[in-house]
């Protein structure tokens, strides 16, 4: 009878330590997101590459970034009624497959544009502006503008114009889903703030 019980209770113990074992996370479905994608053709092309300078590049970004958005589009924390709209009808699966479509694609190759200030650009990328308390870009979005999965977004290769309206963004209280970023390009002016994104452009 004690073995019995003693069995009993080494399963009762064992039972929270098995309910607590961690999930595997669901694998995206690639067809899937490339369907969803269909409805984003007009803005981002059909993969994500190089389509309006007013939108992003979203081929190669990162997964979980490009979730994040989509979650901050669908919340109102990220203001943008195109995007909330589109938003709105995706599920967190829907969110996984679509950013897992883009992120599988190879981004392309961009490049700067205004040779007057890929100097300052660069010294604001990898150097930051030690006089305003400007970090260096460099030091979260890594030296080539790859980012950080999970982290931080890729930036090379995207936009100037995009870049440059983001940082605006921030600056100027449009965009408020970042506080960090809101803090960096408060102290940046419009000139230093076109000459980064047109560096950035040029990364890969």
């Amino acid at each position: 009878m004690k073995s019995v019980l003693t069995l009993l209770l080494a399963a009762a113990l064992a039972a929270p330590a098995l309910a607590e074992t961690p999930q595997a996370p669901v694998k995206a479905d690639l067809k899937k997101g490339e369907a969803i994608a269909q409805t984003c053709i007009a803005c981002h092309s059909a993969d994500g590459s190089r389509g309006s300078p007013a939108n992003p590049i979203l081929q190669g970004q990162h997964p979980e970034y490009l979730v994040r958005q989509l979650q901050g589009f669908k919340s109102g924390q990220r203001a943008n009624a195109i995007m909330q709209g589109f938003a709105s009808a995706l599920s967190e699966e829907d969110m996984r497959n679509v950013a897992a479509f883009y992120a599988s694609k190879t981004a392309k190759p961009g490049a700067a544009k205004n040779k007057d200030t890929v100097a300052l650009g660069e010294s604001i990328y990898r150097g930051g502006i030690p006089s305003k308390a400007v970090p260096a870009c460099a030091g979260c979005h890594s030296p080539s503008g790859a980012g950080i999965p999970s982290v931080y977004p890729r930036l090379g290769g995207q936009h100037a114009d995009y870049t440059a309206a983001q940082l605006t963004g921030f600056r100027d209280g449009i965009r408020k889903n970042n506080a960090q970023m809101s803090t960096i390009a408060q102290r940046m002016s419009d000139r230093e703030i076109q000459a980064v994104s047109d560096y950035i452009a040029g990364l890969y």
